[in-house]
């Protein structure tokens, strides 16, 4: 079974700082990305604990893919993909709790 996966992005509080990600497992990273699990990755040193936009893919090669694409653009077209996603950069964490397994 082919196993799905997701872009993510995290920011900090003043949103100046963006983590572009990709994971199979989109709360179990935002939970270590929030509680600096690896405190030495760049998450951690720019206290980047807010999810402010995701996608899901039907496959973890479909997410990279996705991620390669994203990591290109400026900053001005991810601020406007977030923009329109989620107007107001609100963390989206309580929401992908949620979500079902």
């Amino acid at each position: 079974m082919e196993r799905g996966g997701c872009i993510y992005f995290m920011t900090n509080y003043q949103r100046t700082t963006l983590y572009i990600g990709v994971t199979s497992d989109l709360r179990g990273r935002i939970y270590e990305h929030q509680n600096k699990i690896h405190p030495k990755s760049f998450t951690a040193r720019y206290n980047l604990t807010l999810c402010v936009y995701y996608e899901v893919y039907t496959s973890v090669e479909e997410a990279i893919d996705r991620e390669k694409q994203l990591k290109k653009w400026n900053r001005v077209k991810k601020n406007t993909l977030i923009d329109n996603f989620n107007k107001g950069w609100h963390d989206l964490t309580k929401i992908i709790d949620e979500w079902d397994d």
